[in-house]
């Protein structure tokens, strides 16, 4: 019985220890299989990135080699760092009863490497995508890229390209998760657990960082190197030139709402309600970039101008004309001239446009990203500000909140990281554009030097001092000015008369209309056709009669007229206009040809008026050429002399006048007529 008892309490108290090696068995069973999970995976993974950088890309040859770097990226990297890892994990394998430790710490050694490689894959996959997106549009394309893939990989279904594509964002993101599961089947008081809960961490922290790492090439100043800067920039360094209605075609109830809460944030931090953030060290970098951008802007107006001048100066040639000066100097001056017209001056341009002024455009697009990355950030901070006072007030935000939250966040650390050095980059750039420039005109001046020694040996004046050389220019200089400013003034003394415009037809109504309300002094014509541009320019043909209203338009620029045309009131250019000359009646010209008959009578001042039409039997000229386009009509020569018969036609319209041209008689119309000059004759002479 005694015996019999010690059994049972024997069995009694061995139970318990029985069924406590149960469950550990148990968790050492699945943690094995956990571990097994780990190394067959990264097996199968590592066979099908294989398959895709060997057999895959070398078949998709059709596509561009861009093309080829963006999809595939940096695939190779990863590879090679996932070969190194799966034979560390295959030799674990020996040492069983450390196999979970080693594993810990194998992943702890591979952490840096592995973030690196990947990170580098998961920024390029947003435009590998965009890419996979382009050749659907392609049937062909995609059907000869779709049956690639498939007879490489069948399991890739009808994905082909995306599921390759997304193999290794799943595997990095897949690490934590098996580690986890390694760490949940090990004891705690196993000397692997601290080592597996570390590796876990840092796992899980490489995938912080990648996704944070892909944030911030969202927002990139500068491309990511392994693949096209072109799919690299984000949605905030492009600057598209957008139409009037393409900016409002993007117009929504998101857009306007986010508008609208940003200009109530800037109001209310104008106004002192809430206060608004400094950030002193943004600002200072900010202020320096801003004055390198206009430093640029700057230098290349200048460089533009002055590569408008040299197209001028390349194409004035004075020694392709013949100045009636005699031979000895000139001939080579002329010579010299001729060479560095055809040679040294175009290859000067070249070269400035190729090393100068294309380098200095790519600068000047180089820094409008960063511009425009700058704007975005201030726009960003109104919403970082706003979601920092309601979390303040409620303690709480929303996906979206958090989201704008770190876009700020982000885009502000990679400004304040990345703009000095970029800063930099464009100071050195724009200093080797200076440099470059510098040396083009000391080449051009050397080069200009050469090619004159032989022509300096035979100018009256090479032994002459560079001193006294410069003095005898500019005594040679001053004289020649004063000379021209003579010949200038006399000049003017013997212009002729200005020349009236002939009226429209039928326009004489109008015109007596303006000069009743306005008077002569306000009346001016139009010297050539003008094309109104706003709703309150005018439309005017040449010719066309209109009074002054005011000198200057409402922002008080003097080049553009209000004026009124007798129906109509509008602006015109102020230098297509002149002032209208009068014309007197043809009696009152008859009365003054007449002598005196009275000599106590005097003579009374005659008024101005308009002519309607050109008086009967007078000598005329034609201002305008005239082709004839029937027998009734005669054709005329710009400055010929014609006869008037008759001032009208049979039916008394004043629009055309009989005219009698080299012995032919015929109808032209009345405007393309005018009154020759008085007997005072005029001409220019050169001065005594």
């Amino acid at each position: 019985m005694t015996d019999h008892g010690a059994d049972v309490l024997s069995s009694r108290t061995g139970s318990p220890d029985g069924e406590g090696r149960v469950p550990e068995e148990r968790s050492l069973l699945h943690q094995s299989l956990a571990v097994r999970e780990l190394i067959d995976t990264e097996v199968s993974y590592l066979h099908v990135l294989q398959l895709c950088a060997s057999d895959i890309r070398s078949h998709l040859q059709q596509l561009p080699q861009g093309d080829l770097d963006v999809l595939f990226s940096n695939i190779d990297d990863i590879i090679k760092v996932n070969s190194k890892l799966l034979h560390d994990l295959q030799e674990t394998a020996a040492r069983e009863e450390e196999q979970v430790q080693l594993i810990g710490n194998l992943f702890l050694e591979f952490q840096e490497e592995l973030e690196q490689v990947y990170k580098v894959y998961c920024a390029s996959y947003e435009q590998a995508l965009l890419l996979v997106e382009t050749y659907r549009k392609e049937p062909q394309l995609q059907g000869e890229i779709q049956d690639t893939i498939e007879a490489v990989l069948p399991q890739a279904g009808p994905s082909g390209l995306s599921f390759l594509l997304v193999i290794p964002l799943q595997r990095i993101t897949k690490y934590p998760l098996l580690l986890q599961k390694i760490l949940e089947n090990t004891l705690p008081d196993a000397s692997a657990y601290p080592v597996l809960q570390r590796a876990t961490s840092a796992l899980q922290d490489v995938v912080t960082n990648i996704n944070e790492y892909k944030r911030r090439k969202e927002v990139a100043l500068v491309p990511v190197p392994s693949f096209s800067p072109v799919g690299a920039a984000s949605k905030y360094t492009k600057v598209e030139q957008l139409s009037l209605w393409e900016r409002l075609a993007r117009i929504n109830t998101h857009t306007l709402s986010k508008k609208t809460t940003r200009l109530s944030q800037l109001l209310k931090q104008e106004a002192g309600l809430v206060p608004k953030t400094e950030d002193k060290e943004f600002d200072d970098l900010e202020e320096s970039f801003h004055w390198v951008s206009l430093c640029v802007t700057e230098l290349k107006n200048n460089v533009a101008a002055y590569l408008g001048n040299l197209e001028a100066f390349l194409r004035f040639r004075p020694q392709e004309y013949d100045l009636d000066i005699p031979g000895g100097p000139v001939v080579q001056y002329c010579y010299l001239a001729r060479d560095l017209q055809l040679q040294a001056f175009p290859e000067f341009k070249q070269r400035l446009e190729a090393l100068v002024w294309q380098p200095l455009c790519s600068l000047a697009k180089a820094l409008a990203g960063p511009q425009n990355l700058i704007k975005k950030r201030l726009d960003k901070l109104l919403d970082f500000e706003r979601v920092q006072e309601k979390l303040l007030e409620v303690g709480s935000m929303t996906y979206e909140e958090e989201a704008s939250r770190h876009t700020y966040e982000a885009l502000n650390s990679l400004l304040v990281a990345e703009l000095p050095q970029f800063k930099q980059l464009a100071m050195r750039w724009l200093g080797q554009i200076l440099c470059t420039f510098v040396t083009l005109q000391t080449d051009l001046a050397k080069q200009v030097l050469q090619r004159a020694e032989g022509s300096l040996a035979q100018l009256p004046h090479h032994h002459v001092s560079d001193p006294a050389f410069r003095k005898l220019v500019e005594d040679a200089l001053g004289q020649t000015g004063h000379q021209l400013h003579s010949f200038q003034q006399n000049f003017e003394k013997v212009l002729p008369p200005p020349t009236t415009q002939p009226l429209l037809p039928g326009a004489e109504r109008q015109v007596q209309a303006l000069l009743s309300r306005y008077g002569p002094g306000k009346l001016y014509q139009v010297t050539s056709n003008i094309s109104g541009s706003g709703t309150v320019d005018l439309t005017l043909p040449r010719g066309h009669i209109v009074a002054l209203l005011q000198d200057k338009d409402t922002k008080g620029n003097s080049s553009r007229w209000l004026v009124d045309t007798g129906g109509h009131r509008g602006y015109v250019p102020a230098g297509k206009l002149e002032l209208y000359h009068m014309v007197p009646r043809e009696e009152e010209l008859r009365g003054q040809a007449k002598p005196h008959r009275d000599s106590e009578r005097q003579t009374p001042e005659p008024t101005l008026a308009l002519v309607p039409s050109v008086p009967a039997v007078t000598q005329v000229v034609a201002v305008y050429p005239f082709v004839a386009r029937s027998s009734h009509e005669v054709s005329l020569q710009a400055g010929q002399q014609v006869t008037v018969l008759e001032a009208q036609d049979k039916k008394g319209n004043p629009e055309w006048s009989l005219v009698e041209v080299n012995g032919q008689r015929g109808y032209v119309p009345s405007s393309f007529l005018a009154r020759a000059p008085g007997p005072a004759l005029w001409g220019w002479s050169l001065p005594s």
